[in-house]
């Protein structure tokens, strides 16, 4: 059908589109061949394009099959992971988010955790008010990151954590870098290096937040052992307490916490007690070897302290100077010059001195002020570091020069005033020891011959002469409950008729034993204990031998106070306690002069009667040129112990020697080694000072009252000679009576011994004619 006009009617495209084009974007593109009309797409043209696609490769054979059943399950298993990995990273990080805002909240201000200490320091002066020793843990004062040195602040950082200023408290890298070091070296991956930053570190000193409670932990060490545990969980909660700290505080703030806590050996904690303990200078003044040694100590503060082994020590700090020029923190003539200077002790430090001392001051001092303190305290002390010096030298050299190497032998000195103010104390041949056995204030030993001087300083007390005789002969006594006793002389010779002066001298114990029993064995018992000897005294006859224990400590100062004329004396090394600076004293002196106990005269012809010890009896070796010595030897059964007290000057002095598990010592005796070391250590003493006699009253001859009687159950003499004797003087002299038994002849006494026996003979004659003819 066709238009009127004989045209076409347009096409619903045409209408719809407009004569401008269709939806095929050409004019009449729905026929005709008008110029400009699209083509259609031929369906060739349509089976290129498809044709163009690669086609999909299909498995072919078994391999192919396998290939892609592997393929889809990696494809599978990874899309599992990821599915599950990124959810759970999310629900860690919001775990850790949440313990790093929980720790930082809980966190204090950074004054509150400098000082971290569950006990307190005491500091020991000497004499002269010079520190010579610590105890406890001693905290310096705070510092600061800032108020440091600059050479110690870059050596620490550059040791212990050279990405300390970037890192957000943790460091992958160096743990990554600590475990293949650990694995490399056969460890496990937590053991040895453990890559921890200066933060993770502090979070270890501050224990998590956890501070130390006595009713949960034994003490402070086990306390420490178990913030130090090393542990996988222990290392994530360190980790998230580590990053709180960085959201709390600043790197300088960390740093100083750490500066101030770290413990850095000799009982310091923190650089500035470390500085002072090592250097004597504060911690703001070190040069750049000293900052090298200090933080060298971080990895091993016992191993590596100056005060152990200086020269490995100064090894290690040569390491850190070579971190330290590494990471630019010293130009390389800064570095050569720390090498060619090498850091040293301070004098004080140096001298490491008087360790069992300080030790026994501390263990006299109150408790809560010593042992247990939690406040800084300090205490001035009698140590004289001339005399601790001169005792320590001596010590050392005798054993170098006159005992075998390898001998297990040991040895103790203690030297002191009259007063019992104790000047110097070793309590084992490693003088510089501290917190170990202290022989001269532990060791209970026999003491041997050195007792003698308290029996005869009761017969003196009681009115017996130095002169009086007394009968060296064999002795038999009948003890009740044990049988009969015979005592014997160290030699086994007798000497019959001695005075008490010469029994003394030569130390003859059957003599000894006689006196005891004349003067009462109470009494000697009383005078022993009252003098300071506080040990269980024996009972029986054998008490004249020395077979009582006691210390050395303690017999020195019963020598003291023969020394100081008769009284007592309680040995003190504490003179003034006080709380870091505080200038008001909470306590003072702990001992000194007490009670009298024998007469001044008694105790002053005891002085002269042992001067003869030293100058012709059993301590001749203890002899020193222009001085009076007085002392006495002591050697007991077996030779298990031997002694030497005695004094000169100002000072008294007392040696003991032995084995620790009481073997006998072979070939020492009290007169030998132990007479030496006092007398090498009062040579050194008495340098220098001026000549001072002693004491002591030389008897008279007349003053002699007569002959001690054999018989031990006989009353203290009471001024005259004793009827027994006095009756064989007489038949010495007149012959037997008629009808007696004629008595077995005794030794003669020889020489000056003889010359004085005769002397008594006429003087006890000449007495009873006096009182014939009155």
């Amino acid at each position: 059908m066709s238009a009127s006009n004989g045209r076409k009617p347009p096409l619903t495209a045409e209408r719809r589109y407009g004569a401008g084009g269709g939806k095929g974007g050409g004019k009449g593109s729905g026929g005709g061949n008008r110029p400009g009309a699209a083509k259609p797409a031929t369906p060739a043209a349509k089976t290129r394009r498809r044709a163009a696609k690669p086609a999909k490769a299909r498995p072919r054979g078994p391999l192919g099959w396998l290939s892609a059943l592997v393929s889809g399950l990696v494809r599978f298993v990874m899309r599992v992971i990821w599915g599950i990995g990124w959810r759970v990273a999310v629900a860690l990080s919001l775990v850790v988010g949440l313990g790093v805002a929980y720790y930082a909240a809980q966190l204090p201000p950074v004054t509150n955790l400098v000082d971290g200490r569950a006990r307190g320091s005491v500091t020991l002066l000497d004499r002269d008010g010079a520190t010579f020793a610590w105890r406890g843990d001693q905290f310096g004062g705070m510092v600061t990151a800032d108020t440091i040195s600059q050479h110690l602040r870059n050596a620490v950082v550059a040791t212990e954590d050279r990405r300390f200023w970037w890192h957000p408290g943790i460091d992958p890298q160096g743990i990554a870098s600590a475990v293949r070091i650990n694995l490399s070296e056969g460890r496990g991956p937590l053991s040895g290096n453990g890559g921890s930053t200066i933060t993770q570190q502090t979070a270890k000193l501050l224990c998590l937040g956890k501070p130390f409670d006595p009713e949960v932990w034994k003490n402070e060490s086990e306390y420490e052992a178990d913030c130090r545990r090393t542990t996988l969980w222990r290392k994530v909660q360190e980790a998230v307490y580590a990053m709180a700290m960085e959201a709390r505080y600043t790197k300088e703030e960390i740093l100083t916490i750490y500066l101030n806590r770290a413990y850095l050996g000799a009982g310091t904690r923190g650089f500035e007690a470390a500085s002072q303990r090592y250097f004597g200078k504060p911690a703001a003044q070190v040069n750049p070897a000293e900052a090298a040694m200090l933080a060298g100590l971080l990895k091993a503060p016992t191993t590596y302290a100056p005060t152990n082994n200086l020269g490995r020590s100064q090894s290690r700090a040569n390491v850190i100077v070579g971190l330290m020029q590494e990471q630019g923190y010293l130009t390389a003539a800064e570095a050569e010059a720390a090498r060619a200077n090498p850091a040293t002790l301070s004098a004080t430090a140096q001298q490491d001195q008087g360790g069992y001392f300080a030790d026994w001051v501390m263990d006299t001092g109150p408790e809560f002020f010593t042992r247990d303190t939690t406040e800084d305290v300090v205490i001035r002390t009698t140590l004289d570091p001339r005399i601790q010096t001169a005792a320590e030298k001596a010590l050392l050299q005798v054993f170098e020069e006159r005992v075998s190497p390898g001998s297990e032998a040991q040895a103790a000195i203690v030297v002191m005033s009259a007063d019992g103010a104790v000047r110097a104390m070793v309590g084992g041949r490693n003088v510089s020891a501290s917190g170990a056995f202290n022989r001269a204030t532990q060791a209970l030993r026999q003491t041997g011959s050195s007792f003698k001087p308290f029996i005869y300083a009761a017969a003196l007390d009681l009115g017996m002469q130095p002169y009086d005789l007394v009968d060296d002969s064999p002795l038999t006594m009948n003890i009740p409950g044990s049988g009969s006793w015979s005592p014997e002389n160290y030699d086994r010779k007798y000497d019959g008729m001695v005075t008490l002066t010469e029994a003394l001298a030569e130390s003859r114990n059957i003599p000894a034993v006689k006196v005891s029993e004349q003067a009462g064995r109470e009494n000697v018992r009383t005078v022993a204990s009252m003098f300071g000897i506080d040990s269980d005294l024996a009972a029986g006859p054998a008490l004249a031998l020395g077979v009582s224990e006691s210390t050395l400590l303690e017999m020195t100062g019963a020598y003291a106070g023969i020394l100081n004329g008769g009284s007592s004396v309680t040995p003190y090394g504490l003179v003034e306690l006080r709380l870091k600076g505080d200038d008001t004293p909470l306590m003072g002196t702990g001992g000194g002069i007490g009670e009298r106990v024998i007469s001044q005269d008694a105790a002053e012809k005891l002085t002269w009667m042992m001067s003869r010890v030293v100058a012709e009896g059993t301590g001749s070796r203890a002899q020193i040129d222009g001085w009076e010595i007085a002392g006495k030897t002591g050697t007991t059964q077996g030779a298990r112990d031997a002694w030497f007290v005695g004094f000169a000057g100002d000072y008294v002095a007392g040696v003991w020697m032995g084995y620790d598990d009481n073997r006998p010592l072979s070939g020492v005796t009290g007169g030998g080694l132990p007479a030496t070391i006092w007398r090498e250590t009062m040579v050194r003493v008495l340098e220098g000072q001026p000549v001072k006699p002693l004491p002591m009253r030389v008897p008279e001859l007349s003053q002699a009252t007569g002959a001690i009687a054999d018989s031990g159950n006989v009353s203290p003499s009471n001024g005259q000679a004793s009827d027994p004797e006095t009756d064989r003087l007489l038949r010495e002299m007149l012959g037997t009576p008629e009808g007696q038994q004629q008595p077995q002849p005794q030794p003669q006494p020889t020489g000056e011994a003889s010359g004085s026996r005769e002397r008594m003979i006429l003087d006890v004659l000449t007495n009873i004619l006096g009182a014939a003819t009155n």
